[in-house]
């Protein structure tokens, strides 16, 4: 499978041992704020993704990505590509996704893995558009997705949380690497 290096990250498969950090980030209220509808995941919903993730890469070519410290070797979250299935008119899309241990926010970590990703996408996937899913009112993730380049394109809420969305997007002609 993949792994993708930048100046300061390991983009890796998720794997098992993997499980108890992932765990303890998805376990952060303050992480998962706007993810879904901001429930905390215990170890076996965590299991549970990790599963989901093997299954997308070995179903879709692409999928979830552990990012880990190259200094350390530290696991701080994950980015990766998902088919939103769960949203309707998204499910023919491929949609960026990204989580980072609260530790690790306002270090441009999220910036660094969510670029590796995108570019994975639109150059070595060869997928012609990607787009990403924002919870509405969150700042953070809106600045990292203007500094991808991916423009706001319409918003919705999530059919089963409520929760007002904004669906940003950008395809291979506006993609600049």
């Amino acid at each position: 499978m993949t792994e993708i290096r930048t100046p300061r990250l390991l983009l890796r498969p998720v794997t098992d041992d993997d499980l108890v950090p992932l765990a303890e980030i998805n376990a952060d209220r303050e992480v998962m704020r706007w993810i879904g509808d901001g429930s905390v995941r215990d170890l076996d919903e965590t299991a549970e993704d990790i599963e989901r993730y093997e299954e997308e890469w070995d179903d879709e070519g692409f999928g979830v990505f552990a990012v880990e410290l190259l200094a350390s070797g530290e696991l701080i979250g994950i980015s990766g590509l998902t088919v939103p299935q769960d949203l309707p008119g998204l499910a023919a899309e491929v949609a960026l996704d990204w989580r980072v241990g609260r530790p690790f926010w306002g270090q441009g970590y999220a910036s660094e893995a969510a670029h590796a990703v995108l570019e994975f996408a639109l150059q070595d996937r060869g997928l012609g558009r990607v787009v990403a899913v924002a919870h509405i009112g969150n700042a953070a993730a809106e600045n990292v997705l203007g500094k991808l380049g991916l423009s706001p394109e319409r918003e919705m809420d999530h059919p089963v949380h409520g929760v007002p969305l904004r669906v940003h997007a950008i395809d291979l002609t506006e993609y600049q690497a």
